[in-house]
C-alpha cells in the first residue's frame, strides 16, 4: 500500500499550524491524518481501532484550546496516536513502540504536548482536576481537560474524582469519548441541537441569572431546579453527573467536527466543572476495524488493502501462550468442579477468559475496568464457598494490592490468581510490565506463590494453587513458553518442592520461572546444577541448604525486580541459618524496563544465557 496523500497534513508541524486552518479545512485534515495513521500502524502494529475513532476530537480539542499551555489529559492512552502526530512527531510515528521510539501512550519525557503519562486506566480526571487547582493557586489563565473512555469511567478512581471536581468551581472539562453506543442520525441531530444550547453564553448566563432570582423565593427555586433536572433528565443521560456537580453536555456526534468544534469553543468560556458526552464509533473509517473493533483493538503488523487474515483451516497449530494453557485449564477445571467462577476486571480476550465465558456463562464476570472490587468480589464469593479464580495482569494487580492484603489474605479466604504478564512485556513497555508481583506478594502472610517454568508446570501448578486451602498466585509471562508436552489431566505439584533438572559442579542455579530455559544453556556452558524451584513461598529451604553444602556460589535467577524478589528469600533463608555462602542475585535492574522486543529487554537485564554466564564467571572470581 502506497503512503496517503498528506497535502494538509505535511503543513500541520505543532497545533499552532492546525489552529491557523480555517474551520472549513478540518475534515480535510480528519480524513489525512485517519489515512496516515491506518498506513502508519499498519506497519508498526499497536492500538488501531481506537486511534481511528478519535481523529476528530483530537482535532478539534487542539484546535480550540491553546495546547500545551492548556492541558489535555488523556485516560489510558489508547487513542492518543492522532494526538501525537498532529504536535510533532508524524515523522517518528515507524519508530512507534519500538526500542528507542515513540511510546504507545502518552509520555511527558517524550513531548511538552503530553501532559500526564498513562498506560493504567482512570487516571486522566484526578491528574487533570490537581492541574486545574495549580493554574488556580499560580493565577495561570489555563485550562484543563480530561478525555476518559466509557471503558475506564467504570473505574472507581474516575468517580473518586468526579466527585471532588463537582465540588469546586475550577474550569475542569471531562471529555466523556463513549465508544460503546451509537446514535441514530434522528437522536444524534437533536442531542447535537441541545448540546450547542446548553453550552452557550445565553443559556449559562440566563440560568445563572434565575438562579439570582429565584433565591429570594427558595420554594419555587426548588421547583424551577427539579423542573430543569426532569427536561434534561428526558433530553440527555446526564443526570448523574449533573447531580455531582458537573454542567452536563451532550450526547454529541463525535465525528461532526462543526459540532465539536463549536460546542468545545462554548465550553472553553463558561466557569465551574463541565462535562461533555462525545460519541464515536471504535475504527472509524476503516470497515473491517468498524465491524470487528476487537480484532483491530491491537494490531501487529498487516496490509490494510486486505485486513487481519485469520489463520485457514487446517493450519498447523501455534504453540499454545501461557494465556491459553491458562484458559484452557480454567475451562477443565470448571468441568470437574462447580464452584469455579471465572473473574477479570475488563480483560477477557487478553486473559484467556474468551472460551470460559461461553461454556459457562452464568460463572464467569467481567466486572469492568475495577481491580479493587474484583479481588473484593472474589473474597466474597470465597466466604460462601465458591472457588473464585482471578484472571488479572501483574501490573494491574498492583491497583487492588490492599484488597489483596486486607479482604484476602488476612481473612486466608480460597480465591486463586492468575497472574498474566509477568516480567516484561515488550512493546508495551514499563506502564505494562509485570516487574514487581514476586517482591509485593512474598511479604504478605498466608498467600502460596507459584512460579512455573513451562507450560505443562503452568497447567499443574495452577492446579495446586487451586487446590490449595487459602490464597495463592501463579505467575507466567507474556507470549509462549519452550513447548513442553502438554499434559490433559488436573495434577497438582507437591507444595513447596523443587525439582533438580541437571547436576554440576561449584554452581547451582536456583531458577524461578521461566527463566530456567536460559538457566539450563547457562549450565552447560559452566556445568552448573540447575533447579526449578517452582514455589517462591513456601520457599524450598530443605533444598536450598543442601546445595549450599554442597556448592560454592548459589545464583538466583527471576524475571522480577531483584530488588525483596525470590533471590532476596533465598538469602533470607541462608542467613537465618547461620550460612555463610557467596549469592548471586540475577533479576531485573532497579530501573523501569523500557518497550522493546521481550529479548532485548532480557538482554538488557542482563538475564539472557551470555549474561548469566559472564555475572555468573565473574562472580566466582571474586
Amino acid at each position: 500500500m502506497g503512503s496517503p496523500d498528506l497535502t494538509l497534513l505535511d503543513s500541520i508541524l505543532s497545533p499552532a499550524d492546525l489552529r491557523s486552518l480555517d474551520g472549513r479545512q478540518l475534515k480535510q485534515l480528519a480524513d489525512e491524518v485517519r489515512a496516515f495513521l491506518l498506513d502508519s500502524v499498519a506497519h508498526t502494529g499497536g492500538h488501531l481501532a481506537s486511534n481511528l475513532g478519535a481523529v476528530e476530537l483530537t482535532i478539534a480539542l487542539h484546535y480550540v484550546y491553546d495546547t500545551p499551555g492548556d492541558r489535555i489529559v488523556w485516560d489510558v492512552g489508547h487513542q492518543t496516536y492522532a494526538h501525537k502526530i498532529l504536535t510533532g512527531r508524524k515523522d517518528a510515528m515507524a519508530s512507534l513502540r519500538r526500542g528507542g521510539g515513540l511510546a504507545g501512550f502518552p509520555r511527558r519525557e517524550e513531548s511538552e504536548y503530553d501532559a500526564f503519562g498513562a498506560g493504567h486506566s482512570s487516571t486522566s480526571i484526578s491528574a487533570a482536576l490537581g492541574m486545574a487547582e495549580a493554574f488556580r493557586q499560580t493565577g495561570a489563565e489555563r485550562r484543563a481537560i480530561a478525555v476518559i473512555g466509557d471503558g475506564a469511567m467504570t473505574a472507581g478512581m474516575a468517580f473518586e474524582a468526579l466527585n471532588n471536581a463537582g465540588a469546586t468551581e475550577l474550569p475542569l472539562l471531562v471529555v466523556l469519548n463513549d465508544n460503546d453506543m451509537s446514535i441514530s442520525p434522528p437522536v444524534g441531530a437533536l442531542n447535537n441541537y441541545f448540546a450547542k444550547l446548553m453550552s452557550g453564553q445565553f443559556y449559562a448566563r440566563a440560568k445563572k441569572a434565575s438562579d439570582i432570582v429565584l433565591s429570594k423565593v427558595p420554594p419555587i427555586k426548588e421547583l424551577a431546579k427539579r423542573a430543569e433536572e426532569h427536561m434534561k433528565g428526558m433530553l440527555t443521560p446526564g443526570t448523574l453527573f449533573e447531580e455531582m456537580g458537573f454542567n452536563y453536555i451532550g450526547p454529541i456526534d463525535g465525528h461532526d467536527l462543526d459540532v465539536l468544534v463549536e460546542t468545545l469553543k462554548n465550553i472553553r468560556r463558561l466557569d465551574g466543572p463541565q462535562f461533555l458526552h462525545v460519541v464515536t464509533k471504535k475504527g472509524k473509517g476503516y470497515e473491517p476495524a468498524e465491524a470487528n473493533p476487537c480484532l483491530y483493538h491491537g494490531v501487529s503488523a498487516f496490509d490494510p488493502a486486505v485486513g487481519i487474515v485469520e489463520k485457514p483451516a487446517g493450519s498447523p497449530p501455534a504453540r499454545p501462550t501461557y494465556t491459553q494453557v491458562f484458559g484452557d485449564w480454567l475451562c477443565d477445571m470448571a468441568a470437574a468442579d462447580a464452584r469455579l467462577v471465572g473473574i477479570t476486571p475488563a480483560m477477557r480476550e487478553g486473559s484467556g477468559l474468551v472460551k470460559f465465558s461461553e461454556l459457562y456463562p452464568e460463572r464467569y464476570f467481567d466486572v469492568g475496568i475495577a481491580e479493587q472490587h474484583a479481588l473484593t468480589f472474589a473474597a466474597g464469593l470465597a466466604c460462601e464457598g465458591e472457588k473464585p479464580v482471578v484472571a488479572i495482569y501483574s501490573t494491574f494487580l498492583q491497583r487492588a494490592y490492599d484488597q489483596l492484603i486486607h479482604d484476602v489474605a488476612l481473612q486466608n479466604l480460597d480465591v486463586t490468581l492468575a497472574i498474566d504478564r509477568a516480567g516484561p512485556v515488550g512493546a508495551d513497555g514499563a506502564t505494562h510490565a509485570g516487574s514487581f508481583d514476586l517482591s509485593y506478594l512474598r511479604c504478605v502472610p498466608n498467600l502460596l506463590i507459584a512460579v512455573p517454568s513451562d507450560e505443562n508446570e503452568c497447567r499443574r501448578l495452577l492446579t495446586t494453587a487451586y487446590q490449595h486451602k487459602g490464597p495463592a498466585a501463579v505467575r507466567y509471562p507474556r507470549g509462549g513458553g519452550p513447548g513442553a508436552i502438554l499434559e490433559t489431566g488436573l495434577e497438582p505439584l507437591p507444595v513447596g518442592q523443587s525439582a533438580i533438572r541437571r547436576e554440576g559442579g561449584r554452581v547451582a542455579f536456583l531458577a524461578f520461572g521461566t527463566v530456567l530455559a536460559e538457566c539450563l544453556r547457562a549450565a552447560e556452558e559452566l556445568d552448573a546444577t540447575v533447579v526449578d524451584m517452582r514455589f517462591v513461598k513456601p520457599l524450598d529451604e530443605a533444598r536450598i541448604l543442601e546445595l549450599a553444602g554442597t556448592h560454592d556460589l548459589l545464583v538466583t535467577v527471576e524475571e522480577n525486580v531483584a530488588m525483596g524478589g525470590a533471590g532476596s528469600a533465598v538469602s533470607e533463608c541462608l542467613a537465618a541459618n547461620n550460612v555463610l555462602l557467596k549469592v548471586l542475585h540475577c533479576g531485573l535492574p532497579d530501573r523501569f524496563i523500557e518497550q522493546d522486543t521481550q529479548e532485548n529487554q532480557r538482554v538488557q537485564s542482563k538475564l539472557d544465557t551470555a549474561s548469566l554466564v559472564e555475572r555468573t564467571r565473574k562472580k566466582l572470581s571474586e
